[in-house]
């Protein structure tokens, strides 16, 4: 998998570095302050999307993996109001969300 990180977006608040379970990730210090990178190569992602749920400002968005290389469909996470909104972006400039009510998601 790869991720990317929206460095305009971040906040540097090391969320997603916390809980990213290969620690690919880690806060650095910048001149308009603390950032997220990702510290090694992109083919040491997991792909959990832990990164993804825990950033508060939608900074982290991941290539699916038919699509690496940034080519492709890049897909971002929010929750709103309880509910998980899973986002993806087309390289053709066309957009999917799928919503997600986790309370009701493992019903049968």
């Amino acid at each position: 998998m790869s991720i990317r990180i929206d460095q305009n977006r971040c906040n540097g608040c090391g969320r997603c570095a916390g809980v990213c379970p290969g620690n690919l990730l880690k806060t650095v210090r910048q001149d308009d302050g603390s950032k997220v990178t990702q510290i090694t190569c992109p083919r040491d992602c997991w792909g959990c999307c832990s990164c993804l749920k825990e950033c508060p400002r939608q900074a982290i968005s991941m290539y699916l993996g038919a699509d690496l290389g940034g080519r492709g469909t890049q897909m971002t996470f929010a929750r709103k109001q309880g509910i998980n909104h899973w986002m993806f972006r087309r390289a053709d400039g066309s957009a999917l969300t799928i919503e997600v009510d986790p309370k009701n998601a493992n019903k049968y």
